[in-house]
């Protein structure tokens, strides 16, 4: 797909500069983050600022991660196009559509109702139509067991500890990638499930992420 950027940086010096020469080499995943239009998730007054090398904010008091992270934690996952994915933090829809180009089915659960309305609007106008969405408290997970467990889990904001419903939704094998930690100091993670249900964990890089809030709701969909 090709769509048409005024910005100071284009989609394809954010990927040679940012990605490429950070070691980031998967084809799938370097087409997929020079193709989706990252302007469409911001608002319109940061829109030359789309793909520079930094968080930008969105509504809600939130962020759209730089694209070196959305990176980062999607590379992590290693798709090969045939997973289901859940992701906690639907935000502005960005990491979700990354997703959805290089996974089989996303559910993404959102804690506010208008980022995951106007999301939902961003992505489907992309084409994507291999997304779900709830909207509620992301420490519980996706509630319908019927589509459990996901083969991966990618958490777009930072907690101390990983939620225990989110760790049994996770397939055995499967990789959760989140930031852990506190306020002032979070690491990426990457926690492959074992067999006998503990983690391995591999640390990425430190980060800054918005905090995971448990608000005692149950996500609807």
């Amino acid at each position: 797909m090709t769509h048409s950027r005024d910005n100071s940086i284009t989609p394809l010096q954010m990927v040679h500069e940012q990605l490429r020469q950070r070691g980031l080499t998967s084809a799938r995943l370097l087409q997929a983050m020079a193709t989706i239009p990252r302007e469409k998730f911001v608002s319109e007054d940061l829109r030359t600022a789309a793909y520079e090398d930094r968080a930008l904010p969105i509504e809600c008091k939130q962020t759209i991660s730089q694209p070196y992270i959305v990176a980062l934690m999607t590379n992590a996952l290693q798709l090969t196009g045939q997973e289901r994915i859940l992701e906690i933090g639907t935000g502005s829809g960005y990491q979700t559509a990354i997703l959805a180009e290089l996974a089989a089915e996303v559910f993404t659960v959102e804690q506010h109702a208008a980022l995951s309305q106007q999301a939902r609007s961003r992505v489907f106008q992309l084409g994507f139509t291999n997304v779900r969405y709830a909207v509620g408290d992301g420490t519980r997970g996706w509630q319908d067991a019927a589509h459990l467990p996901f083969d991966h889990i990618l958490i777009a904001a930072y907690a101390e500890v990983c939620p225990p419903a989110l760790w049994q939704q996770l397939a055995v094998g499967g990789r959760l990638v989140a930031p852990f930690g506190s306020t002032k100091q979070q690491v990426l993670n990457v926690r492959t499930k074992q067999l006998d249900g503990t983690a391995t964990i591999e640390y990425l890089t430190p980060c800054r992420f918005v905090p995971l809030i448990h608000d005692r709701q149950p996500p609807q969909s």
